[in-house]
């Protein structure tokens, strides 16, 4: 197996800081995507504190930041994609999300492990939209629509 499909988007360098995704950030939530053929899944399971109105459910909040880090993950593992290169080679590719928009369908419960899957529904330029289901066992409990926005090469400081 590739290193495409046994290590994380996140633990190839595609981010290191994110609260929600970055591998350096031991107070995040340490979210980790991986392909399964075009599309991206992830599992997140969430603790009692994440959770929302009533102890049995989770937050709405933890739910957009999930989908938010998931899509945009993809989004820069797409670009490596079509670029034909390893996720975090150089020189390096990073998304920022401009737009996230999150339909809250059902309550997620708390109790068992929330599954992510994306796909990219459209690259046009610079920009990368993606849609993403929330689920919990065969219950989808969100969608998100998210627009990434890929920066900008900045050139060295002289």
């Amino acid at each position: 197996m590739s290193n495409e499909t046994t290590l994380a988007f996140q633990d190839q360098g595609a981010v290191a800081h994110c609260f929600g995704c970055g591998p350096d950030n031991q107070q995040g939530l340490q979210l980790k995507s991986f392909w399964n053929g075009d599309d991206a899944v992830a599992t997140f399971i969430p603790k009692p504190h994440h959770c929302g109105g009533t102890p049995d459910i989770t937050y709405g909040g933890l739910i957009a930041a999930l989908i938010d880090c998931h899509t945009c993950n993809l989004a820069i593992a797409h670009l490596y994609k079509l670029e034909q290169r390893p996720i975090g080679s150089d020189p390096k590719i990073n998304c920022l999300t401009a737009q996230l928009n999150v339909s809250l369908l059902n309550p997620t419960p708390i109790d068992r492990p929330i599954r992510l899957t994306a796909r990219i529904r459209s690259v046009e330029g610079r920009k990368i939209w993606v849609d993403c289901d929330v689920s919990v066992a065969d219950t989808i409990t969100a969608r998100g629509q998210v627009l990434a926005i890929k920066m900008r090469d900045n050139p060295a400081p002289s």
